[in-house]
């Protein structure tokens, strides 16, 4: 039977025999990722880590996955002094990087847009299941931003070739492509989503789970150094251009949805 363990602000958290549902829980702000829920998601995530549970289905409440960056956040950042923005940009990697190397088997059930930040959060677990009106994209470039930390594992899952594609133009990819492009494992009809993660689940726990979560440990380690060397150097960078006029413009126009004045400073 399911059973609500804990009660957070941005998130729910619920347990099913081995597997644990986090769901963004931000719908009237398209589960946006502002800094209270990047702290929740830590303290759920460790919740899981402790718990007897396997496998974790991560998923988003409403009509959205992710939006991305909440917008007061957002508009907070244009403020940030150098040493802020640095530790702002080790605060994002370290999201990422915790999910990226979760012990237990994830699996994204990615509900509707995953934008940004948010597609980083759909495509860095182990599955990413999409509805079939789901759609994806790494829309920084669109407002002066650089998508540095999540290029580093992009880079990795798609090649250099489409991820050049994919953050220099910002565009949006349907589920369709996006499973094409090797982001996301399966698409399924919006009503069969979470129906389909759970089946996913139940037959991952079938399997042994010392010898499953050994698996994905030691595919880890394979990149850990390389990974290591580049997000510190994505970390210097995502600090580097939040210091630029066009990243100012940029979130002032985004803001103020207008078209930006790009200077190239």
């Amino acid at each position: 039977m399911s059973q609500t363990l804990h009660q957070y602000a941005t998130l729910l958290l619920d347990y099913n025999g081995s597997v644990a549902t986090l769901t963004l829980n931000r719908p009237e702000k398209r589960n946006a990722i502002s800094y209270q829920l990047i702290e929740e998601l830590h303290h759920a995530w460790h919740e899981v880590q402790r718990s007897s549970t396997h496998i974790m289905i991560l998923t988003g409440a409403g009509d959205a996955f992710c939006s991305g960056m909440d917008l007061d956040n957002l508009r907070e950042i244009t403020r940030h002094t150098e040493e802020e923005n640095l530790a702002d940009s080790g605060r994002m990697a370290h999201m990422f990087r915790t999910l990226h190397d979760f012990p237990k088997i994830t699996i994204a059930a990615v509900n509707g847009p995953a934008l940004a930040g948010g597609c980083g959060l759909a495509t860095l677990c182990d599955f990413t299941l999409a509805s079939s009106a789901a759609k994806f994209g790494y829309t920084e470039v669109r407002i002066g931003f650089v998508p540095a930390i999540v290029s580093a594992f992009l880079l990795r899952q798609v090649g250099e070739k489409h991820a050049l594609d994919l953050l220099l133009t910002g565009r949006f990819v349907t589920a369709e492509e996006a499973l094409q492009l090797g982001l996301v494992t399966e698409v399924v009809a919006p009503g069969n989503l979470l129906p389909r993660a759970h089946q996913l689940a139940d037959w991952l726990a079938a399997n042994g789970p010392s010898s499953l979560l050994a698996t994905k440990r030691l595919l880890r380690t394979y990149s850990r150094a390389s990974l290591d060397h580049d997000i510190a150097a994505a970390v210097d960078e995502n600090a580097r251009i939040r210091t630029t006029h066009d990243f100012r413009e940029g979130v002032a126009a985004f803001l103020e949805k207008r078209k930006p004045n790009w200077t190239g400073r």
